[in-house]
């Protein structure tokens, strides 16, 4: 959430920084709130002073012996209308409240102004993709021909964009999982969680899935209790440890990771990637999430986006990294990285992680904050997740990067000890 300061003291600034997301505020509808807000806040200021002047009288009068029946009555008068001045109020700012919980961030300066995907900025390489002497195959002929990837059987189960593994393949899922957990946990300095999968409503609004996304969650209604909703990445749980938290800052930074399987309803993804593990209902992700002081933050984001690179070095996958421009950014975030794996049979890179600073978007929303030393008071402190990786299409880079001519697929070196010192699979 913005800070409402800058929508009363800078709403043309930042109404002409959100264009450059495409997201068109309407300045007149605040300003109409605003100056609602300020002429009933004045009236009902006014009326408390009459009313305790008033108030006052009354004992006053009533020493001298005189009548104070229609003080009195003047004084019930303007308690009802400060009680109707107050619910005014109040609606006023709910309204606000819940146009504020529909803003996006701000992008920061050093994020490039684009309207779209096009207008991403390649930051860096690693890897050169390899050449194949042999017709490449995609992930889904590699993995269906011993029936270790299927899909019909998921598709008879729960319908389409769900996927079944077995075998290998499904050893390989895992041993992927356990290779991204133990990277960051050993040598990158995160705690390990594990958090749960249905969450409720206040915490998906910490991290901004709700109001705005909630056609992408997957919603279970309980009568007469709360509903839930099944986790669209584990950064909503693993964020949300802190809400309502006033931290020392000695706990700074915090940096929690987890593996856990993601929902999604794609909901605005019809038709897209209807082919194969790139683009599911429910897929497997290790999520980091860092928690620091706001001073730190993109310091932060490079160390975060280093750490999901490694993985990719590890496995010896070519890949790039893009600054995601002004209209490509994700509703939360201040500034992104997103990782994108060379996949063969697609010939070019595909999205395999988003790193993203979301400064104190989310922390304001989840009223999460430390104790600054110096001041001794509670601030916001800022947020920051990305994947590391996305298991399922870490699998589809895996299978077709490592392909070979019979079909088979090599397993990575690094993960030859998570798979029993399999080499090959196939």
């Amino acid at each position: 959430m913005l800070d409402s300061k800058l929508l009363r003291t800078q709403l043309q600034d930042v109404a002409d920084r959100l264009a450059t997301r495409g997201y068109q505020l309407d300045v007149a509808r605040i300003e109409a709130l605003e100056a609602q807000r300020k002429t009933v806040q004045t009236r009902t200021e006014q009326l408390q002073a009459e009313r305790n002047a008033r108030s006052k009288s009354i004992g006053q009068a009533k020493q001298r012996g005189e009548d104070i029946a229609p003080l009195l009555a003047d004084v019930d008068r303007m308690a009802s209308e400060l009680d109707a001045g107050k619910q005014e109020l109040e609606g006023i700012q709910a309204e606000l409240d819940q146009l504020m919980l529909t803003l996006p961030n701000l992008p920061h300066e050093s994020v490039p102004v684009g309207k779209d995907e096009d207008e991403n900025v390649e930051v860096r390489r690693w890897g050169t993709p390899k050449s194949f002497d042999f017709p490449v195959q995609d992930h889904v002929a590699l993995g269906e021909q011993h029936g270790w990837l299927d899909f019909e059987t998921a598709a008879k189960l729960s319908g389409a964009r769900f996927a079944l593994m077995r075998g290998p393949i499904a050893r390989l899922h895992r041993a992927l999982a356990q290779f991204m957990i133990d990277l960051h946990t050993r040598e990158h300095g995160y705690e390990e969680a594990y958090t749960p999968y249905l969450v409720q409503a206040p915490a998906l609004q910490g991290t901004g899935q709700l109001p705005k996304f909630e056609e992408d969650l997957f919603k279970i209604t309980r009568e007469g209790e709360a509903d839930f909703y099944l986790i669209p990445t584990a950064e909503v749980s693993l964020t949300n440890i802190v809400a309502g938290e006033i931290l020392d800052a000695k706990q700074l930074p915090l940096k929690f990771v987890a593996h856990t399987p993601c929902f999604r309803s794609e909901a605005g993804a019809s038709g897209r990637d209807t082919r194969g593990m790139i683009r599911q209902h429910q897929f497997d992700k290790v999520e980091m999430v860092q928690i620091v002081e706001p001073g730190q933050s993109f310091e932060a984001l490079e160390s975060l986006t280093a750490n999901a690179e490694k993985v990719l070095q590890l496995l010896e996958l070519p890949y790039r990294v893009l600054a995601l421009c002004t209209g490509d950014m994700g509703f939360g975030a201040t500034k992104t990285y997103d990782l994108e794996v060379w996949v063969p049979s697609q010939d070019k890179y595909r999205e395999i992680s988003s790193c993203s600073n979301c400064g104190d978007f989310q922390a304001r929303r989840m009223q999460a904050r430390y104790r600054n030393p110096e001041t001794g008071k509670p601030e916001l402190v800022h947020t920051l997740n990305g994947s590391g990786l996305a298991v399922g299409r870490t699998l589809v880079a895996v299978l077709e990067n490592y392909q070979q001519a019979d079909g088979s697929v090599r397993v990575p070196e690094v993960l030859k000890p998570y798979m029993a010192a399999i080499e090959v699979i196939g």
